[in-house]
């Protein structure tokens, strides 16, 4: 019998011992590394945000006023608890997105109060003051979803009654005695004729925690069966069903509200979903045929529809120009841009406030007009680096729902993007939604730092937790 040696099980144990100390040391450090990180992006975030709002008043004013330069510097020090909180209780989500999503909202708060500086609004009756409450009451939410949701997998028990939030929330802009009395699109409900909101922009993330459950619930039939033509595996007709349930409630949402945008959006994000469970091109070529064909029937059914295509398609003509409802916003907003140029008019120094709703519907032209198109590029990169995470986020998911759930959030806020820059640089028709953080309406604003706080959760879990099966 072999005799063991002292010196080479001390030597062994040694070993052990400093390899799980290393392993400690690098998971203390690797959560630094991530809030530093964070710490270094946010506090340039506040640099840009002041910068903006001080070129705004020098360009408008000649001179320098503190008291919006405190309230923003107050936004600062609500960014930088949500900064404290994930330190101690997500230390490893991911860095990027909440630097990112600050310095959009600053942008859009910047540019808002400039257009109310030529309009002489002031306190309470200033879009930007209330967009600035907006936007503490939507950090604070996302302080208090991070805190509260330590496991985002229990929002998986939850498929179904989030799947009926969303559909109610959908219904409530046309339920009498809660619909807000609009020219255009019914999408905003009052309560007591004080407060408004628009459920849409919530039962986005309701129906994409129901769209996440419900496809890992149904994910191996989706798989499992289908038919090979022209190279692609095709489902069949059984399966086609929930697509064609979500193409029939998005066409509901358009008669019913004349909401073009929230209908594309939901049956979009749901295509999306599908695609990620599947992994099948088939799904997207059905989802953009029925989409093609929905619009197409709404078209020719509805004067709303058809009268957003035709004022796309006919833009500078005069008749359409002036015509009611026609393209006059549209053709401001081109102008705008153009006015732009290169690097811009400067902050505080264009003429955004000449086109309709340049403070919501039309920021981006008006921060094109004063930013160029520098400007612009840099905005949109923002955007793209910002859904790129949440993309990485749920690639690397180490569940289903979580992967699902992060990419379809994600998507949404890229749709948005897309709908919008297309809509006001005349690619595609324009309809009625938010640019994302950006845009004037406390509604959105709130439901994208939601999205914020699940994907920081979502992150957190993907590098923490091993991995989990749900099902």
């Amino acid at each position: 019998m072999k005799a063991t040696d002292p010196i080479s099980t001390m030597d062994t144990a040694q070993i052990r011992a400093d390899t799980t100390v290393v392993k400690a040391l690098r998971k203390l450090r690797m959560p630094q590394t991530q809030r530093n990180r964070e710490l270094a992006l946010l506090l340039l975030a506040f640099v840009i945000n002041g910068s903006a709002l001080a070129l705004v008043q020098l360009g408008a004013l000649g001179e320098i006023q503190w008291t919006i330069l405190i309230y923003v510097g107050a936004l600062a020090a609500l960014t930088l608890v949500l900064h404290i909180v994930l330190r101690f209780t997500a230390p490893q989500a991911d860095p990027i997105v909440v630097p990112i999503a600050t310095v959009l909202t600053g942008l859009g708060i910047a540019m808002i109060y400039r257009i109310d500086l030529y309009r002489g609004h002031e306190g309470w009756d200033a879009l930007s003051t209330r967009q600035i409450a907006w936007s503490a009451i939507a950090m604070a939410l996302a302080v208090t979803v991070v805190v509260l949701l330590r496991n985002y997998r229990v929002l998986f028990r939850y498929t179904y009654l989030t799947g009926l939030a969303g559909i109610v929330l959908l219904l409530l802009p046309v339920v009498p005695g809660l619909a807000l009395q609009d020219a255009g699109a019914a999408v905003w409900v009052s309560i007591g004729g004080i407060f408004t909101f628009q459920p849409a922009e919530i039962a986005k993330i309701c129906l994409a925690v129901f769209f996440a459950g419900y496809l890992v619930r149904t994910r191996e039939s989706l798989l499992s069966t289908g038919h090979r033509f022209l190279g692609m595996t095709w489902p069949r007709a059984r399966e086609i069903g929930p697509i064609l349930v979500f193409w029939v409630l998005s066409l509901g949402i358009i008669v019913l509200q004349r909401d073009l945008g929230t209908g594309i959006l939901v049956f979009g994000m749901f295509v999306a979903m599908i695609y990620t469970a599947t992994g099948r091109t088939s799904w997207v070529l059905l989802g953009v045929g029925l989409a093609a064909a929905g619009v197409a029937i709404a078209a020719q059914l509805m004067p709303y529809v058809g009268a957003r295509i035709a004022a796309w398609w006919h833009a500078f003509d005069p008749a359409m120009i002036e015509a009611d409802r026609g393209s006059y916003q549209l053709v401001q907003g081109i102008f705008g841009l153009a006015q732009g140029g290169l690097i811009g008019t400067g902050l505080g120094q264009g003429r955004p406030y000449l086109t309709p709703l340049s403070q919501s519907d039309y920021i981006l032209p008006s921060l094109g007009e004063e930013l160029g198109l520098i400007g612009v590029f840099a905005i949109l990169c923002l955007y793209l680096i910002f859904v790129s995470r949440g993309i990485r986020i749920g690639l690397t998911g180490q569940d289903d729902f979580g992967k699902l759930l992060a990419t379809g959030l994600s998507f949404t806020i890229a749709l948005q993007v897309f709908i919008m820059v297309g809509g006001v640089t005349r690619l595609i028709p324009l309809t009625g939604l938010t640019t994302p953080f950006l845009a004037a309406g406390g509604s959105s604003l709130v439901a994208n730092w939601i999205i914020v706080a699940l994907l920081l959760r979502v992150s957190d879990a993907v590098r923490t937790s091993p991995r989990a099966v749900i099902g």
